[in-house]
């Protein structure tokens, strides 16, 4: 008897569309329920070695909360790799101008490094406003537990 793995070709066919509203949840708490999503581990078939969680919408990404001093305090740094080339954002201005990248910055954190982490995050969907354009998938609204 030997124990049968979930192969890509099965998690391909067994993936569903999560949608998430982001209103007043903490980015970390959000983040690391995403990344489990996305990851497969809410389903009884994870495996670690295959991509076999579902898809994640997640809509009113300009309203999540960041708690504390982190506003101000958090600062995002990116390099162009040239001389000079330090660009420094903080959270707040993050927030302002790209909601979605905020988001999308702490999840890809929480999943893993290399080819598979990057085709996970692929699976991630986040727009600012209430609408978006995969209503035809039927998404499934779940509601986060954050206390």
């Amino acid at each position: 008897m030997t124990t049968q793995f979930q192969t890509n070709e099965d998690a391909i066919r067994l993936r569903a569309w999560q949608q998430i509203d982001a209103t007043d949840i903490p980015l970390g708490r959000l983040a690391s329920q995403v990344a489990s999503i996305l990851r497969g581990k809410t389903k009884p078939t994870y495996a670690p070695h295959v991509d076999g969680g579902d898809f994640v919408i997640v809509t009113n990404a300009d309203k999540v909360k960041l708690t504390g001093q982190k506003l101000t305090n958090k600062i995002y740094i990116s390099h162009s790799g040239f001389v000079g080339g330090l660009k420094q954002k903080s959270a707040q201005r993050m927030l302002e101008s790209k909601p979605e990248r905020l988001i999308q910055m702490a999840v890809e954190g929480m999943l893993p490094s290399g080819p598979l982490g990057r085709r996970m995050a692929l699976k991630l969907k986040i727009y600012t406003g209430d609408e978006h354009p995969h209503k035809a998938q039927k998404p499934e609204v779940l509601k986060l537990k954050y206390t």
